[in-house]
């Protein structure tokens, strides 16, 4: 017969078991970093060779099949030791020609850094995008999304006032949140729309704005009331930036940037900043999204403004026939840490 006291669970066995998953889950996590971190770092030591003997005795293509069959041959469990893939650690070697152990691209998965070698075409971008996908995250798709849509060259290019209504770091941050122009080709959208049309299905597809908006932004609402001693007032559309600690106004016009909408944005970042903000925020900063500008007039109208504000264009053109090809289906996904070896039939590198 079963003694009742060896059934008796401590009272907190809940949260004991709680906490020994999230312990299991973490070692787990870390342990798959571990070995993808040293597969990564294999991968290049094996460009490095193959880069600098290549160069010493001119190697032809057959010595890179023969290569490849003899490796696999030694390694069938390994799937990522094609001839394919030894012109793309050749290519990462030769793009990365530092030992990697302390960079960014070490840290990601073989599918992301063949993205990175395929689409990013300079050092420069290919570092940012591989830090911003350690950073934030980002799965092979989001990665090869965020350089097809020019994310690098967008991030901060809006003209603001930041530097004059900002002190010193602040102004920096506050302008890597606005990008020129925003991309809404998610919504399928084509030819003229109402502001409130716009507004709606940029809601209504939230995680895709989120997305556009960049990292760290909350949505709190939009069309959100403020009564001001009886007079009725509407922000289109109001964030909250977490890295920033910060309220984010943005307003929304489909038409050519006028003056006078600087001057209404201006209203709202400050009765925003003076209703929301605690004393723990940072300053409310607004940007203004319309469909066209001028920037010398931005310049000018933000120029007198008090509030800290940006002003940027939108596009919700579809990305060129060539680039929506380049874009990953189905086949292109792969599991657990992407170490699959990609599909056959694809130009490699070399």
């Amino acid at each position: 017969m079963t003694d009742a006291r060896a059934l008796a669970l401590p009272a907190d066995y809940t949260d004991l078991l709680a906490a020994l998953k999230d312990r299991v889950r973490s070692a787990r996590l870390t342990a798959l970093r571990t070995v993808n971190t040293q597969l990564i770092e294999l991968y290049w030591s094996i460009g490095k060779t193959v880069l600098e003997r290549q160069q010493v005795e001119q190697w032809g293509s057959g010595v890179m099949g023969r290569l490849a069959e003899d490796l696999r041959a030694e390694f069938p469990e390994m799937k990522g030791l094609s001839r394919r893939n030894l012109f793309y650690m050749r290519a990462f070697a030769a793009a990365w020609p530092d030992p990697i152990v302390q960079q960014a691209v070490a840290q990601l998965p073989w599918g992301h850094v063949t993205v990175l070698l395929d689409k990013a075409d300079t050092r420069q971008y290919r570092d940012w995008y591989a830090g911003a996908a350690v950073e934030h995250g980002w799965s092979r798709n989001v990665l090869l999304n965020m350089i097809m849509n020019r994310t690098l060259e967008r991030t901060g290019a809006a003209p603001s006032n930041f530097v004059q209504r900002l002190v010193g770091p602040d102004s920096e941050l506050a302008q890597q949140v606005a990008k020129d122009p925003y991309n809404f080709e998610f919504l399928g959208l084509s030819g003229e729309v109402a502001e409130r049309d716009l507004e709606l299905a940029l809601t209504s597809r939230i995680t895709e704005t989120l997305r556009e908006l960049g990292p760290g932004f909350s949505f709190v609402g939009r069309q959100v009331h403020f009564d001001v001693d009886g007079d009725d007032y509407y922000v289109d559309m109001l964030f909250f930036h977490m890295d920033q600690n910060r309220y984010v106004v943005i307003e929304l016009k489909t038409g050519k940037f006028q003056p006078e909408y600087a001057g209404k944005l201006n209203f709202y970042v400050a009765l925003v900043d003076d209703v929301l903000r605690r004393k723990h925020h940072n300053e409310t900063i607004g940007i203004l999204i319309c469909g066209t500008k001028n920037d010398r007039s931005v310049r000018y109208s933000l120029g007198r403004s008090t509030s800290p504000m940006a002003v940027a264009a939108y596009t919700y053109d579809k990305l060129p026939a060539a680039e929506q090809q380049a874009l990953p289906n189905e086949g292109h996904l792969v599991a657990a840490l992407e170490w699959a070896e990609p599909e056959d039939g694809q130009p490699n590198p070399g």
